[in-house]
């Protein structure tokens, strides 16, 4: 009786056997990109300007009594040698360099004298831009909704510090900013200034290593109709 049930209890004990064998611990890495705008999306290739956070999180599977060991390793694409290691399971660092990144995951799962190594079937990569800063030479401020608010223009791109100040021409100090988002409404003290010229200085510094020492006029044409193109 025995004899004949083996062939049946194999039968039915294979099937767990190989599943036992496949669940072997591994890993679902992600990299998770926060944008200066604020926005987040989930990449394995992100390009774009600095500067940006970047989440990385191991996400290990089937670890069971294993004891994993992490590795993240930061380079330089074209360089062997990573300039920066990280041994966590999560770990986040934030691009403020230009160039082009590649960051790869290693983990040994340990239990006893067993060790099984995980490596990731491609690296995460991370293109961030030259900078790039450009500015008007004038605006107006006269409630039309265009051109209201003098700012840097669109298109600015890897900028990691950034001030700038408005002068009149007695030197004295009228507003500054440091987001690069803002800007200089024409006013000091909450009221409006005459129209025409004022000095603009802005210091910032690009990913690239690029030092920016803005120093112009900028003129007030509050007479000037954008919508219709006439003074």
């Amino acid at each position: 009786m025995l004899k004949n049930l083996l062939p049946l209890l194999l039968f039915w004990l294979l099937p767990a056997c190989v599943f036992a064998q496949s669940a072997y611990p591994s890993a679902m890495p992600t990299m998770t990109i926060t944008a200066a705008d604020g926005q987040e999306s989930e990449e394995t290739e992100y390009e774009g300007s600095a500067p940006i956070n970047a989440l990385f999180c191991a996400h290990p599977e089937n670890v069971g009594s294993y004891t994993p060991y992490y590795e993240w390793r930061f380079s330089r694409q074209g360089e062997e040698k990573p300039f920066l290691t990280r041994y966590e399971e999560e770990t986040t660092y934030v691009f403020k360099e230009s160039g082009a990144f590649l960051i790869e995951l290693y983990i040994s799962f340990v239990e006893g004298t067993d060790t099984i190594e995980y490596e990731m079937d491609s690296p995460f990569m991370v293109n961030i831009s030259e900078s790039k800063l450009e500015v008007p030479n004038a605006f107006t401020p006269n409630g039309d909704g265009v051109n209201d608010v003098f700012k840097v223009k669109e298109g600015y791109q890897s900028i990691v510090s950034f001030e700038a100040t408005v002068f009149n021409r007695w030197g004295k100090k009228l507003y500054s900013w440091k987001d690069l988002d803002g800007g200089w409404d024409g006013k000091s003290g909450g009221s409006n200034v005459p129209d025409g010229a004022y000095y603009l200085l802005i210091k910032a510094k690009g990913a690239d290593g690029k030092n920016y020492d803005i120093k112009k006029t900028i003129n007030i044409l509050r007479g000037y109709t954008e919508a219709a193109g006439k003074n």
